[in-house]
C-alpha cells in the first residue's frame, strides 16, 4: 500500500453523482509529501466531488494550521489556514492540464488527490512570514541587525512606522508636474 492510497478517488464507473471524503492531514502527510513550502501541521481537509455530464466538481474546505520558518528568525511559526477551492476533472486519453480542467487518463480510472490538499495549503499562505513584532528570536535578529547592509535592521519597519526621508528627496516632494506639456 502506497503513502498517499488513502487519497484516490475513483472517478470511473462511478454509481453515485456526489461524494465526499474528510482527511485529517498530520504531520506525517506533510513530511511524506515532501513539499518545500513546510512539513508539518494539522489541517482538516473536507472534499466534495459531484459529477456534471463528463466532468468531476471537486470542492475542498481546508482548515487548520501549519508550522513554517519565519522569514526573518528561522525558528517555527504556526500559520493559521482556512481555504476552499474548488478543482475541474475528467477523463481522456492523456494526462493534460489546461488551467481550467486536469484531464486524467480513463485508464488510470481515478486521480490521487494528496498533492493537490497540500498546493491549496501553500496558496493559502501569506506571502510574508514572520512573527508578530518583538515575538522573533533575539539572538537571531541581532546577527540581522549586526550583518544588514546600510542602515540597522529594525523590526518597527514591518509595523508600518514611517523612516525620516533622505533630505534631497523631500525636497522633490514640493515639485509639482505639469501634465499639459
Amino acid at each position: 500500500m502506497g503513502r498517499f492510497d488513502n487519497y484516490y478517488v475513483e472517478l470511473k464507473g462511478r454509481k453515485s453523482d456526489t461524494l465526499e471524503f474528510s482527511f485529517e492531514l498530520d504531520n506525517k502527510f506533510f513530511a511524506d509529501i515532501e513539499g518545500e513550502e513546510f512539513q508539518r501541521g494539522a489541517v482538516k481537509a473536507h472534499v466534495v466531488v459531484k459529477k456534471s455530464g463528463d466532468v468531476f466538481n471537486f470542492s475542498f474546505e481546508l482548515a487548520g494550521s501549519v508550522i513554517v520558518p519565519c522569514d526573518r528568525c528561522l525558528d517555527d511559526l504556526e500559520i493559521d489556514v482556512e481555504t476552499s477551492n474548488t478543482l475541474k476533472i475528467k477523463l481522456g486519453e492523456e494526462y493534460a492540464d489546461d488551467g481550467d480542467i486536469v484531464v486524467v487518463p480513463e485508464t488510470d480510472g481515478g486521480v490521487n488527490i494528496a498533492w493537490y490538499l497540500y498546493e491549496f495549503i501553500a496558496l493559502a499562505l501569506p506571502m510574508k512570514r514572520v512573527h508578530m513584532p518583538g515575538k522573533c528570536n533575539n539572538e537571531m535578529t541581532g546577527k540581522l541587525k549586526k550583518h544588514s547592509y546600510g542602515a540597522a535592521y529594525d523590526e518597527s519597519e514591518d509595523e508600518g512606522d514611517e523612516k525620516e526621508v533622505d533630505p534631497r528627496w523631500a525636497a522633490l516632494k514640493g515639485l509639482q508636474i505639469d501634465e499639459d506639456n
